[in-house]
C-alpha cells in the first residue's frame, strides 16, 4: 500500500480534495481516458449483459473503466474491462477485500489494475464511506454511465455528484417499470441513452490519439489465446466466458477454449 503524492487533476472537481489517497497497482491507468460506471447491486439479466458488453468494448478501445468494486453492476464493469484495464475505488481500507464475494476480482485488480482508497489500512466500510467512495468514482471519469438504478437508490447519489461536477451522464435504455431512476433521468433531460454502443465508444476512443501511446488488449482474450480448458477459464473468468461465447469471441471445442477474434 502506498500514498499518491501528486495531485490528480480530475479530483479537483470534488467538493474537497482527498486528504490522503492510498493505492495498490498501476498508476499509469490514471493517465488514460476513463469512464465511470455505476449501478444496481442486483441488476436484471439485460443490464448484466449490456454493462459487461459495454465495458468490454470500451476496454478494447483503450478506455479505462472506473467503478466501486461492489456486487452487481460494479463487478460486471470491472470484469468486463479486464483486471488490467480497470480502477476499483474502495469504501474501505486498501487491504480489505470488500465485499468478500469479490475477493478474487479485487485481488486481480490489485495485481494488474489499480485499487484506490481514501481510508487507512484496516478501515471497514460504513454507510458514509460509500458516499465518499461514490464521489471519487464519479470524479475520476470523463463521463458517467449508470447501468441500472431505482429512484431512491445509492446510485442516484452518484448522479448528484456528476450533475454538480457537470459530467455527462449516460444510461442504458430500459423497459417501463424497470430502472425507474435512469428512466427519470432521461425524462428530465439529465442523461442521454446509449442506443448504439459502437457510436458511444467512438466518442471516447478518438480522444486516445496523442493521449495514450498504446491500446491495452483485453486480458481475458489474451488468456484465451493460450487455449485454456473450459474449466480453467470458468474458474478465472466466469462472467466473461458466457459473454465472450455469446459475442462470438471464443468457442469451446472438446473442453478447450479457442479464441476467435
Amino acid at each position: 500500500m502506498s500514498v499518491i503524492r501528486d495531485k490528480i487533476t480530475e479530483l479537483l472537481s470534488m467538493k474537497s480534495y482527498p486528504e490522503k489517497l492510498f493505492y495498490d497497482g498501476n498508476l499509469e491507468l490514471l493517465k488514460r481516458t476513463k469512464i465511470s460506471i455505476v449501478g444496481s447491486r442486483k441488476p436484471t439479466q439485460y443490464s448484466r449483459t449490456q454493462i459487461q458488453k459495454l465495458s468490454s468494448l470500451l476496454s478494447k478501445n483503450g478506455v479505462c473503466i472506473v467503478s466501486g468494486g461492489a456486487m452487481g453492476v460494479d463487478a460486471l464493469s470491472h470484469s468486463g474491462a479486464g483486471a488490467s484495464n480497470t480502477i476499483a475505488v474502495l469504501p474501505c481500507g486498501i487491504d480489505v477485500r470488500y465485499p468478500a464475494i469479490n475477493k478474487n476480482l479485487l485481488e486481480d485488480i490489485a495485481k494488474d489494475g489499480l485499487l484506490l482508497s481514501q481510508f487507512d489500512a484496516g478501515f471497514k466500510a460504513t454507510p458514509w464511506s460509500f458516499v465518499v467512495r461514490n464521489e471519487l468514482v464519479v470524479a475520476l471519469g470523463d463521463a458517467l454511465v449508470v447501468g441500472e438504478a431505482d429512484i431512491d437508490s445509492g446510485t442516484m447519489r452518484s448522479v448528484e455528484f456528476a450533475l454538480k461536477m457537470k459530467k455527462e451522464i449516460f444510461v442504458l435504455p430500459q423497459r417501463l417499470g424497470e430502472s425507474e431512476g435512469t428512466n427519470k433521468l432521461l425524462k428530465d433531460g439529465k442523461a442521454k441513452a446509449i442506443y448504439d454502443m459502437d457510436e458511444f465508444v467512438a466518442m471516447f476512443s478518438t480522444t486516445l490519439k496523442g493521449k495514450n501511446s498504446s491500446i491495452v488488449e483485453d486480458d481475458f482474450l489474451l488468456y484465451c489465446s493460450k487455449n485454456p480448458t473450459y474449466e480453467e477459464a470458468m474458474k478465472k473468468y466466469q462472467n466473461r466466458v458466457f459473454e465472450a461465447e455469446l459475442n462470438g469471441e471464443i468457442k469451446v471445442v472438446n473442453g478447450v477454449v479457442i479464441r476467435l477474434t
